[in-house]
């Protein structure tokens, strides 16, 4: 009888189990944007950026120049919105705090498409870590760029130079940060990567959000998803565990010149379904909050990640 009495009540704890168990997978994906090359009139401050709630990573972009083989010090550009040499960058270590504390992780990007950069030995690659550990993560320095706050890790996305030493550099992050600091990658989507390969093959990078733009091999064009769906799946089944890939996309058209843009509509229904099935699947990457602030973009999709 007791049985009986839970199999004339299973329709809905079926019912509820599946609307629990529809509401996770909706909200499973995760949200990451870069921040800085917009300008202060751009895409806004950083605690504004953090305080829309749409994003679970923040990639401060960029620490553009470093490297080279000669000595070069890593310089940190972020456009319009300070001047590191001045020392006017520390006012974002109290915006840095405030998205950390609404649980956003804050992230310093390294690169970007300059020719500004490269490591040309191990030890240059050691030494980049010995720097970012000291002046963006948890070391010290009198000469901290974003001040105190201690960022939540490192991103590598790096799209110019050599091809080699950024395993080093993962490895050597990694150490000196005793794993506890966030390694993301964020390589363009022709599978493997020419620069960061066997980065990502190290195993250390828990997200890595494809480029999926700017790139005409893999890219969505036309209504023609197809070359999207068969590197995704590349790049899906071979990022080391615990890696989760994440979609790369730009957030309006102007975001990416060579193409690859997904309007939102096909983005929920078409694209996003596609992707979504893959067990590493981590959520979106988009480039950048300048034009995610301008298109709403990310607003428009985030409830489908």
């Amino acid at each position: 009888m007791a049985s009986s009495r839970i199999l004339r009540s299973s329709p809905l704890l079926v019912a509820a189990s599946i609307l629990v168990a529809f509401t996770a997978v909706s909200g499973a994906g995760q949200v990451a944007v870069y921040w800085g090359q917009g300008g202060s009139g751009g895409d806004g401050s950083l605690a504004d950026t953090c305080a829309t709630g749409l994003y679970n990573f923040v990639n401060i972009a960029f620490i553009s120049s470093f490297g080279k083989g000669n000595g070069q010090p890593p310089v940190l550009n972020l456009a319009n919105h300070c001047d590191p040499g001045a020392g006017t960058c520390a006012v974002f270590s109290s915006e840095i705090k405030s998205c950390q504390a609404s649980g956003v992780k804050v992230l310093i990007s390294l690169g970007g498409a300059t020719e500004t950069y490269s490591l040309t030995s191990d030890d240059e690659a050691r030494g980049l870590a010995d720097y970012l550990w000291d002046n963006f993560l948890g070391g010290s320095s009198p000469s901290r760029p974003l001040g105190d706050a201690v960022l939540n890790g490192v991103d590598f996305d790096i799209e110019k130079g050599g091809v080699d030493h950024y395993d080093e550099l993962a490895r050597a992050i990694s150490s000196r940060c005793g794993g506890a600091c966030v390694l993301t990658a964020a390589p363009q989507c022709p599978y493997p990567d020419l620069h960061l390969d066997a980065a990502i093959r190290t195993g250390l990078f828990s997200h890595v959000w494809v480029q999926f733009y700017n790139n005409a091999r893999c890219q969505y064009a036309s209504g023609d998803a197809s070359s999207l769906e068969s590197t995704w799946k590349q790049w899906t089944a071979t990022v080391p565990s615990p890696g989760n890939v994440f979609l790369g996309l730009p957030a309006a058209e102007s975001a990416a010149p060579s193409g690859g843009y997904i309007d939102a509509d096909t983005l929920r229904s078409q694209v996003l379904p596609a992707v979504q099935g893959a067990a590493n699947y981590g959520g979106v990457m988009l480039w950048d909050r300048a034009r995610d602030a301008a298109s709403g973009y990310g607003n428009s999709v985030r409830g489908n990640v």
